[in-house]
């Protein structure tokens, strides 16, 4: 890349495949004022995502990378992962809707255990699990830098939902989590429990799960404590009558908190 002023490409939406992220890679590694790459649905797998790490290690000005609704394995996330350990300018990295699984995420957490500049991580749709959860969260009693993590769509149940919620009693950085998915009534009350000591966390996304009435009980006596939670998403779960009541009356001495259902 000869050019010296072109600051964001989006590529979103072509075919591009492994050589073309090849290509660009070889062109990151001497450009210096990219500073944002969409390569959203390129069909672009482990190959190319192997490439653009390379360029990762030495690049110094790309802030954000968007690689979703791509081909990407558990071999291209470990990839991405080394790099990750060395870069110290990107701070959004987007691989939802790729195919990394609870390998990928376990590299990831590998990774975010000593970077940090990383701020924003999405991984929604990959099939990382409840082991893939409970390797981020390791990962996330001592990072310091993750302020949005965005896990929705990875089948994680009660045993993600807990171990996540163990880390929200430590960590101090993360302000939005997204866990749209398979939690029930016990990962909620997990997760109220962490939210009735947390404080640094703004925006909680549980919709799309199958929490009913007993997890929207606990929420809502999380609620009466909490003071810092801002949003909080519960639509398309199982909550009934009673739940709502709970959520209404915890509302009427929570001033913060707008519930979106």
């Amino acid at each position: 890349m000869a050019n010296s002023t072109l600051a964001i490409l989006d590529l979103e939406y072509n075919s591009i495949g492994d050589n073309g992220a090849q290509v660009l890679s070889e062109a990151l590694k001497t450009n210096s004022t990219l500073t944002t790459l969409n390569l959203r649905s390129n069909s672009i797998g482990d190959n190319g995502a192997q490439a653009l790490s390379e360029a990762l290690k030495t690049n110094s000005t790309l802030t954000t990378l968007k690689l979703k609704s791509n081909s990407i394995g558990p071999n291209g996330a470990q990839a991405l992962s080394e790099a990750l350990k060395t870069n110290s300018t990107l701070t959004t990295l987007n691989l939802g809707g790729n195919s990394i699984g609870p390998d990928g995420a376990q590299a990831l957490s590998e990774a975010l255990r000593t970077n940090s500049t990383l701020t924003t991580l999405k991984l929604c749709c990959n099939s990382i699990g409840d082991n893939g959860a409970q390797a981020l969260s390791e990962a996330l009693k001592t990072n310091s830098t993750l302020t949005t993590l965005d896990l929705r769509n990875n089948s994680i149940g009660d045993n993600g939902a807990q171990a996540l919620s163990e880390t929200l009693k430590t960590n101090s950085t993360l302000t939005t989590l997204d866990l749209g998915g398979s939690i029930g009534d016990n990962g909620a009350q997990a997760l109220s429990e962490a939210l009735k000591t947390n404080s640094t966390l703004t925006t909680l996304n549980l919709g799309g799960n199958s929490i009913g009435d007993n997890g929207a009980q606990a929420l809502s006596e999380a609620l009466k404590t909490n003071s810092t939670l801002t949003t909080l998403y519960l639509w398309f779960n199982s909550i009934g009558s009673n739940g709502a009541q709970a959520l209404s009356e915890a509302l009427k001495t929570n001033l913060t908190v707008t519930i979106q259902s």
